[in-house]
């Protein structure tokens, strides 16, 4: 039963992970031109004061969705994020913020996802909120999250796995591919300006 859940779940990432490439490109499906990735968002840090989309204007972002209780992508992508931050020389360093967003707002509290996000690097902004706010962060930036039941009652949470990357004016640049390895992603992030 978990086997045929799970590729169920898996196929609905493909897809929309799918869906996302074409709203990201749009040049390669003229149907979607008039889409847009990214947007305004209210959420929670990891102290609990309230920070929007606009706090973070004049650096660049690199943002994920994820949870603190995923067994593997999660800290995998981000680990590879952190690495890519070393990476960089310190003036870009400077212009980029890190920033993780969860998908699971039920078990993810302000103090649990700032503790975690910083785990990756001191640059790294932990960001949550009410189911409410989360699904409105997930909306601008077209994130699938479902949450799957497991046996015992536990659940997992489904979801989409790219970086996107924002500019210092709030507006989309690009994805990266979750699997970069950090030398490329970093030099990816120089290459685009940062």
């Amino acid at each position: 039963m978990y086997v045929k859940r799970s590729v169920v779940a898996g196929i609905g990432v493909v897809l929309a992970l799918g869906v996302l490439v074409l709203i990201v490109r749009p040049h390669a499906a003229p149907g979607v031109q008039g889409l847009t990735v990214g947007g305004p968002f209210s959420l929670v840090d990891g102290a609990g004061k309230s920070v929007t989309d606009r706090d973070f204007r004049g650096k660049f972002m690199l943002m994920y969705f994820g949870y603190t209780h995923c067994p593997d992508v999660c800290p995998t992508t981000l680990a590879a994020m952190g690495a890519a931050m070393d990476r960089l020389p310190p003036a870009a360093r400077a212009r980029i913020v890190p920033v993780f967003i969860t998908v699971d707002p039920e078990r993810d509290t302000p103090s649990v996802v700032g503790a975690y996000a910083r785990a990756f690097g001191p640059e790294f902004v932990g960001l949550t909120g009410s189911t409410a706010a989360i699904g409105t962060a997930e909306r601008e930036y077209r994130v699938y999250a479902q949450k799957h039941v497991l046996e015992g009652g536990d659940y997992a949470m489904d979801h989409s796995s790219v970086i996107y990357v924002m500019g210092p004016d709030g507006s989309f640049v690009t994805v990266l591919d979750d699997q970069m390895a950090p030398g490329t992603m970093a030099q990816q992030l120089l290459k685009l300006g940062v």
